[in-house]
């Protein structure tokens, strides 16, 4: 279930104060009254009067999670608790650095605040950037994932009414709309008719058992109706009414449209809730690791700033030098190498025609260890080909196909690929012209008894029932075969001749449909029938179907398994089709678990079934979601891959649901990201940018938290040594500004194949030992640059204090900014991995300007001095020492914990 409907669901329980009255009241009334109240027509309304409906109603949309004006998400791009560290530090710095001089008639230096607000501004205006470029990339693919809605509608009065498919935003109070299986009921309605209707409403009431409707109202149901205050939660159970958001699991239906928008039940709630969203895992772990990173700097600036008020004896420079340590261990950037992370894989994904419904999706695309998928329309082609039409015997017979043809025809629910295949087959066949074509009734097919029934005139005025579903399930009700021109009882012998039959078939990589009818006599017939009347069948013959893989199927689960992601295949179909299907995908089907096995399984019985097995076959829409959360109970990430209404559960339990446009309804609305091409190869494409924007999320949290440690363990150990400050706070703050800066191409980097290779999810302990670890490492040579300054130099002195800075200003911007190329790879940098042109640009860019700087007259004002040359092969010879002992201390750290990030 979506985020949404989980939150619709859980409010409609505890709050039905807000239910679509107009709905409700409807219940109660004649069809003759609802079409009055809602000025409609049973013929449907013309297109100029559902024009002007919908010129004064507006559009059919509910307050859904759209796209923020730009100006809204500017301000929303600055919402995070390191922007709030640092806004709270400009605060302070304003009073201590310009309040308070102005008011001793000194000179007031704004430069410490204009340094905050730049890190605040790039930060936040580059969150912006990114999530607003890869919003508007998603605006533009989900614009071609239409959901429709089919209405009847007249050109003009004198006009005969026809059906057509609209946009669902278009429909109007008064709309004729017609219903089957797969379909989203697109706004509240009143049942004009109904035909074996059954309405999943777990959007709205959490419950997952489908409920029947009816176009007439039950005396329950009536009760229900008139019902009010606490009692009008079983008002959504009314048997007429259809809630918009609920979505058809079986049968068919024609219904009115008596409200739209934010004036349906669902509407009204969903305006409630819209932009409340559960947190997933990956906000979880990127909120854990930002407040443990403030944790630690609540800890540390307070024994900075005593340390250095007790051995300087200025407590006010003190308290500065500690604002300045705290901007330094501040995490700035984060949000937005989070959201550059996100938005760059998106909009890369987005060139694929892949629509990402929600950013945090991609993370999850990575971390996803299992996919599961249905077989057809996803593993197969979405196109099925009906290869033979068979008698009994298994010779080719056309009375089969007109049967079949009759069948399909007929049925007015959701036509599936076999459907489609049988009528294209009989298209233009003289063998079928004569066949009975009079629809008397029919009965939908549902996932439950896997057939499709249509009852049409027969010979003598009676009626003739014609049934069209799967092989066991159609021998479950048959009595007889038909051999040549005599019918024969089904007994065990001719039961067993046909599964033989259909095992041979099956392993040939065919589905194959099983064609049956009963005559019933004229004294019999009548013009409703039940599923009640599916016995005592005679079997007329066989439909072979080719459902051939998807070319890209192959190479494209080859590509998931070299990236650490098992392949399981949940489907409704035969285990011997599968298996077939999946060998010539290169999935060793082992042995198949069916449905009929699971639902006898215990929790903890099907939690190592599910490791051990790859196909399970014969599933109901129920048990596919079973099996995926078996997977998420053994601490899986699992991803579901399907398009069709059986799938949509399993979509909405999957930590990542991916669906075609081609799809049913239920099933787009239910998946986090939408495949709008063919090729299966952009999953591949998915999962390496999930980890891509993992990877180098963890590379700017390990580095900046390891660097940030080993300044704040240096500074502590200057502080009680020396006699004054080893850098003051304006030196702090232009030099994390720099480094800062360096970090913005990060989200550009390239990740190595190794990381790549497998699953990645979040582990807090190994960004703490990779900060205790490696941050003392910087420390040692932060202490050598000390006694090169103070020894070699001379700068051991408060009136030598600016050369001192400047020297260990250039160190410590130099070696965060090159020590990053030593860490951001396991393997040896510059030879076996080299960073991206973007990262290596921005390191040498700041670099540069930091080496130029205290030659400069910004760093004279801000109390640098000029470097002598002889410092400068010190430096570089210090710089060198680093990147060794921190390359060594990498191989030493991956030898004792076998991992990197």
């Amino acid at each position: 279930m979506s985020t949404m409907e989980k939150d619709v669901a859980a409010r409609g329980r505890r709050d039905t104060r807000k239910l679509s009255t107009r709905a409700i009241r409807e219940a109660g009334n004649t069809l003759d009254l609802t079409f009055l109240n809602v000025d409609g027509d049973p013929d449907g309304l013309t297109e100029a009067d559902a024009g002007r409906r919908l010129a004064k109603d507006g559009p059919n949309d509910v307050a859904r999670e759209r796209r923020l004006p730009a100006l809204v998400q500017l301000a929303l791009a600055f919402r995070n608790p390191f922007i709030a560290v640092l806004a709270a530090l400009a605060a302070v710095s304003t009073f201590t650095d310009i309040w308070l001089p102005v008011e001793r008639g000194e000179d007031a230096d704004p430069t410490k605040v204009v340094i905050i607000a730049v890190m605040v501004l790039l930060s936040g205006l580059m969150r912006f950037f990114q999530e607003y470029r890869s919003a508007r990339a998603a605006e533009a693919l989900k614009a071609m994932v239409g959901t429709t809605a089919t209405v009847i509608r007249r050109g003009s009065p004198q006009e005969g009414p026809v059906a057509r498919e609209i946009p669902m935003r278009d429909l109007v109070v008064g709309d004729i709309v017609t219903l089957a299986a797969g379909d989203m009921v697109p706004a509240d309605l009143r049942l004009i008719r109904s035909r074996d209707l059954f309405v999943s409403q777990a959007a709205l009431t959490g419950e997952a058992i489908p409920v029947e409707k009816y176009d007439t109202l039950g005396a329950v149901a009536a009760k229900s109706a008139t019902m009010t205050g606490g009692g009008e939660a079983e008002a959504l159970d009314t048997s007429n009414i259809c809630f918009m958001g609920t979505s058809v699991v079986s049968g068919t239906a024609q219904a009115v449209v008596v409200a739209t928008g934010a004036r349906t039940y669902f509407g009204s709630l969903a305006k409630a809730i819209v932009g409340s969203r559960a947190q997933t895992a990956f906000d979880r772990g990127i909120n854990s690791v930002s407040w443990l990173l403030i944790r630690f700097m609540l800890v540390m600036v307070p024994v900075v700033f005593v340390i250095n008020g007790v051995t300087k004896g200025d407590w006010l420079e003190a308290m500065l030098f500690g604002l300045a340590v705290a901007v330094g261990l501040t995490p700035e950037m984060l949000p937005m190498i989070v959201s550059s992370n996100l938005a760059k894989g998106a909009v890369a994904m987005a060139r694929q025609k892949v629509v990402v419904k929600r950013l945090n999706a991609i993370q999850n695309f990575g971390a996803m260890d299992v996919l599961c998928t249905d077989k057809t329309g996803t593993l197969t082609m979405d196109k099925v080909l009906l290869e033979r039409h068979l008698d009994a015997d298994g010779r080719d017979d056309e009375s089969v196909l007109g049967l079949a043809w009759l069948n399909s025809h007929h049925q007015t629910g959701g036509r599936n690929l076999m459907d489609q295949a049988v009528l294209h087959c009989a298209a233009g066949r003289p063998a079928l012209a004569g066949a009975p074509a009079v629809k008397i009734d029919e009965l939908p097919f549902d996932f439950a008894r896997r057939r499709l029934s249509v009852v049409v005139e027969g010979a003598g005025g009676g009626h003739r029932l014609i049934c069209k579903g799967a092989v066991e399930e159609m021998l479950s009700i048959a009595t007889r075969v038909r051999r040549g021109t005599e019918d024969v009882p089904l007994d065990r012998a001719e039961r067993e001749r046909i599964a033989a039959l259909t095992r041979s078939w099956n392993e040939d990589g065919f589905r194959v449909l099983v064609v049956a009818t009963r005559d019933i006599p004229a004294d019999l017939a009548r013009p409703r029938y039940t599923v009640d009347d599916e016995i005592a069948l005679t079997i007329r013959g066989f439909l072979t179907f080719l459902d051939p893989p998807k070319e890209t199927a192959a190479p494209a689960l080859a590509a998931l398994a070299a990236h650490g992601v098992k392949v399981k295949v949940l489907t409704g179909d035969n285990a011997i089709v599968t298996a077939r299907i999946c060998r010539e995908v290169g999935i060793d089907p082992g042995k198949p678990v069916l449905g009929r096995e699971i639902e006898v399984m215990d929790e903890a019985v099907l939690r190592r079934t599910v490791e051990e097995c790859t196909v399970f076959a014969k599933l109901a829409p129920l048990q596919k979601s079973r099996v995926l959360r078996a997977l998420q109970a053994n601490g899986h990430t699992v991803g579901f891959l399907g398009d069709g209404i059986n799938d949509a559960a399993a979509l909405r339990d999957a930590d990542v649901g991916i669906s075609v446009d081609s799809g049913a309804d239920i099933a787009k609305e239910s998946a986090d990201i939408i495949l709008l091409e063919k090729s299966l190869l952009v999953l591949e494409l998915g999962v390496v940018k999930g980890r891509e924007t993992f990877g180098n999320i963890l590379k700017y949290l390990n580095l900046t938290a390891s660097s940030n440690f080993g300044n704040v363990f240096s500074v502590l150990v200057a502080s009680a040594f020396l006699p004054f400050l080893p850098m003051l706070s304006i030196h702090l703050l232009v030099q994390n500004l720099m480094y800062d800066i360096s970090q913005l191409a990060l989200p550009w980097d390239r990740m190595d194949e190794e990381f790549l290779s497998r699953p990645r999810k979040w582990d807090a302990g190994n960004i703490g030992r990779f900060m205790l670890w490696i941050g003392p490492t910087s420390s040692i040579f932060d202490v050598t640059t000390f006694a090169l300054m103070w020894f070699v130099f001379g700068a051991n002195a408060p009136e030598h204090q600016a050369l001192f800075q400047s020297g260990w200003f250039v160190e410590g911007l130099l070696s965060q900014t090159l020590v990053v190329h030593m860490l951001r790879t396991r393997k040896i940098p510059f030879v076996q991995s080299t960073a991206a042109l973007p990262v290596l640009l921005m390191s040498v860019l700041v670099s540069v300007l930091g080496i130029w700087l205290p030659f400069s007259g910004i760093g004279a004002d801000i109390g640098l001095q000029p470097l002598p040359w002889a410092y400068f092969p010190w430096l570089v010879a210090t710089l060198v020492g680093y990147c060794l002992v921190a390359q060594t201390m990498k191989q030493v750290y991956m030898r004792r914990f076998g991992r990197w990030f």
